[in-house]
């Protein structure tokens, strides 16, 4: 496994100086995007598939052990926050459950039914998503999640630092993301999480732009949960309207800080029962009932 050789380009490197390490390091970290680049074809695939499911009324279930794991976690989290999406839309699920998040669970990983248990408990069905993350392809627990969401007909996703690799095997659309051996060998934190976290932020933020969350590049779905957001909520308002910031705030204050139906009301000039009643008719698609600006 690629992930598992030893690197010639860091040999020797308890032997330098600091500099020298994080110029290694650095090195090693540029070839990551080139790595991901080679596998965008198949990234696009995948995101097609997950936004059809996602629009279908189904949910993406980000599957993992260890780092993989909780970087799955992580992006799922975020996806409340940044579009406005429930919880259960986008979820994160991890070898040994949540405590896995904060320190090691021996041998969670290694149970191939464990993957597959955990989605069961989660009520998985066919117009559901599953992404399969695992650096090294082969991790029990990812294979047979993927198996069991295969299985009863939902879209699977592998992605792995390795191939051939069972992870890709068990899935119907595989991403193999080819980064080479780590600085440290085998330390799959490292060049893979980061391709990982690349291809995750890649998933999630362009599904969610496909499902209309996303204005121009304004983040037109941001819940205000906290005073940054809601000074951004403003600032979005304002700025794809041309309105003051006390008229953006005061828009929002009728919508309950929903970005989308306040700048259909400053626009359109309508009400925010009429604001939304359009944007359910666009199915949520801004630019389809105020076009582009």
């Amino acid at each position: 496994m690629l992930t598992e050789q030893r690197n010639p380009n860091s040999a020797g490197i308890d032997q330098r100086s600091t500099l020298e390490i994080l110029e290694i390091m650095n090195n090693e970290d540029a070839t990551v995007t080139g790595a991901v680049r080679q596998a965008l074809p198949a990234i696009a695939t995948a995101i097609d598939m997950i936004t059809d499911r996602l629009r279908g009324g189904g949910r993406l279930f980000y599957v993992g052990a260890g780092t993989s794991g909780r970087l799955g976690v992580l992006d799922a989290v975020e996806c409340v926050p940044t579009f406005s999406v429930p919880p259960e839309m986008v979820q994160g699920v991890i070898a040994g459950g949540e405590a896995a998040l904060t320190r090691s669970v021996e041998g969670a990983e290694d149970r191939p039914e464990g993957g597959s248990n955990d989605l069961m408990a989660r009520g998985l069905t066919v117009r559901d998503a599953v992404v399969g993350i695992a650096a090294s392809g082969r991790t029990p627990y990812v294979v047979g999640a993927l198996i069991y969401a295969r299985h009863i007909g939902a879209g699977t996703v592998g992605i792995s630092c390795n191939s051939p690799a069972p992870v890709l095997d068990a899935a119907d659309i595989p991403i193999a993301v080819l980064v080479g051996p780590e600085i440290l060998t085998g330390s799959t934190r490292l060049k893979a999480g980061t391709a990982q976290k690349l291809i995750l932020n890649m998933i999630s933020t362009t599904t969610m732009i496909k499902l209309g969350k996303v204005y121009n590049n304004l983040m037109v779905d941001v819940k205000v949960s906290n005073q940054k957001l809601a000074d951004r909520a403003r600032r979005i308002v304002s700025e794809v309207t041309g309105v003051s910031a006390e008229e953006a705030a005061a828009l929002l204050h009728q919508t309950r800080n929903e970005v989308k139906p306040a700048i259909v009301m400053a626009l359109l000039g309508v009400s925010v029962e009429e604001a939304r009643a359009q944007l359910e008719a666009a199915n949520g698609m801004l630019g389809a009932v105020i076009g582009q600006r």
